[in-house]
């Protein structure tokens, strides 16, 4: 026993001396290092080391919150919130970048970290590790701007199928897509042509039950710019759906919106309010419920959106209500959100869900379904309310720091590589 005692005090400087070693000028630029707040990945971590990545928002010298929103040439805007706080309080800036429809993982993140380094650099400038910051700038600057041939139009074209089966089953898909669009700061258009076509076959003992649904339409969005809080403008479609029993149907929807904050602030707060009102020209495939065959119906309906992103989460919801005049019984009053909140240290809880009241199905088929329609949906079938929900929460605790990226043995415990071939 007292050999024991002797060999573990023998070796216990050697244990503890790392520990009792005097700081190194690398632990304390660490220590000096700007204590940042945002949800990051290992690539920027690895590019911009000079920084600590906090896990609570209450450590943070700097939160950052990110947002995205798709621009008028089918790629992205990411927008980045920087918001000081203790030692840097009532320091703030917005910074973003665009992406093309056809970057490359690469060519996005490679931005994403030339964006967040400019940004970061204010507050960078502030601590110790000042001294060792170079700037530099890679490209002479053009005089001149190419002019746009598209005019801003974007086009894009999809085609998507699939078909498998067994002995007692088969199943067939067919989409396509086309569209266009113009996106300005006076002007949006979006156009769109889409075919969909989907069927089954099920071989039970000595039955056959086969199964069809298609859909085609066109739908056009014209909105016009009429101040920094109003635009007015309306959407139009052409199509047949044979689950809504729709032969062929038109709508005409004129329709005015206001944002109670700027459009300028839209990738942080939203609060819009639209009504629409026009009208629906449908022939049905069989007879209704009501025995129409076809009918022209005037309708409006009214909606809000309130969308925000702050440093203690987002909120995302849609409050939407339309009836037709003829009838306003025949109504139909539906909810859809999601909340995303940050309750505790290290808590996050979110919550997503929607319901709707249902009181306009008009076009619902008069003849009683089969079991096979109905157990496949191939049919819309009679329903006062529908309703879904969802929610979540993760809790992480431990160092404050999240440095380091350790890619050893693959993804597990924040390491890794992901590669995306499109």
């Amino acid at each position: 026993m007292k050999r024991f005692v002797l060999i573990i005090i023998l070796l216990l400087p050697f244990v503890m001396g790392h520990s009792q070693e005097t700081p190194s000028k690398s632990d304390t630029l660490r220590n000096d290092a700007l204590n940042v707040f945002m949800e990051t990945t290992d690539y920027i971590r690895k590019e911009i080391p000079y920084v600590n990545y906090v896990r609570d928002i209450k450590d943070a010298g700097v939160y950052i919150i990110s947002t995205s929103q798709r621009t008028g040439s089918g790629g992205f805007e990411f927008t980045y919130f920087l918001v000081g706080q203790h030692e840097f309080q009532g320091m703030r800036d917005t910074i973003s970048f665009v992406t093309t429809p056809d970057e490359t993982t690469e060519g996005r993140r490679e931005k994403e970290v030339n964006t967040l380094k400019m940004g970061l650099m204010r507050y960078v400038s502030r601590t110790p590790l000042a001294k060792y910051m170079r700037i530099s700038f890679s490209e002479p600057l053009s005089e001149t701007v190419s002019t746009d041939k598209w005019n801003s139009w974007v086009f894009k074209g999809s085609f998507n199928g699939y078909l498998n089966g067994r002995k007692t089953y088969n199943s067939s898909y067919l989409s396509g897509n086309i569209s266009g669009s113009r996106i300005t700061e006076d002007w949006k258009i979006n156009l769109n042509a889409r075919y969909y076509t989907d069927n089954s076959k099920y071989i039970i003992d000595e039955d056959v039950i086969k199964s069809h649904s298609d859909s085609k339409y066109l739908t056009a969005l014209i909105v016009k710019s009429i101040s920094d809080h109003w635009s007015f403008g309306g959407s139009t479609s052409l199509g047949s759906s044979s689950y809504s029993n729709k032969r062929l149907y038109y709508n005409l929807m004129p329709g005015i919106e206001y944002d109670l904050f700027p459009y300028s602030e839209s990738t942080r707060r939203q609060l819009r309010i639209l009504y629409s009102a026009g009208i629906s020209l449908v022939q049905y495939t069989d007879s209704t419920i009501y025995d129409k065959i076809k009918e022209n119906l005037w309708l409006h309906s009214l909606s809000a959106s309130y969308e925000v992103v702050q440093k203690w989460g987002s909120i995302d919801f849609t409050l939407s209500y339309s009836n037709y005049f003829h009838d306003w019984s025949k109504n139909n009053l539906s909810f859809n959100g999601y909340l995303s909140l940050r309750v505790a240290k290290g808590l996050n809880v979110t919550f997503g869900g929607g319901a709707s009241l249902i009181h306009d199905q008009l076009s619902l088929v008069k003849q009683d379904l089969t079991y096979d329609e109905i157990l496949l949906q191939r049919r819309e079938i009679a329903s006062q309310y529908q309703y879904f929900t969802s929610f979540g929460f993760t809790y992480t605790f431990g160092s404050i720091y999240n440095n380091v990226v350790n890619p050893r043995f693959g993804n597990s415990g924040g390491g890794g590589m992901m590669i995306i071939m499109n």
